[in-house]
């Protein structure tokens, strides 16, 4: 059975820094792209970053400069460094990865104060 474990997720002063990780377990299959998205309150889940087997990203706009996405493939495990955060970034971050099926983490809750 496939699980993602989210961890690193708080609260956390505007302009402070996060770092989120998500380990998928239980795979028999290649771990293709991952990424995070978000969803905060009242809101739609959106992108915030991908990252492919190769290291290819794709970043959302709002957090270029801000967020850099990394993956360690020995590990399955994939990243997310977060700083500068404003309470914009608020929101419960959720991991997602593609292995033959779609998995997603259980999500872990990011808020920034002012």
């Amino acid at each position: 059975q496939v699980q993602l474990v989210e961890s690193g997720g708080g609260l956390v002063q505007a302009g402070g820094s996060l770092r989120l990780s998500c380990t998928i377990t239980g795979s028999k299959f290649s771990i293709g792209v991952m990424g995070w998205y978000r969803q905060a309150p009242g809101k739609q889940r959106e992108l915030v970053a991908t990252i492919s087997r190769s290291g290819m990203t794709i970043s959302a706009d709002s957090v270029k400069g801000r967020f850099t996405i990394s993956r360690d493939n020995t590990k399955n495990t994939v990243y997310l460094q977060m700083n500068a955060l404003n309470p914009g970034d608020t929101a419960v971050y959720y991991c997602k990865a593609v292995a033959i099926g779609e998995y997603w983490g259980q999500g872990t809750q990011v808020t920034v104060s002012s």
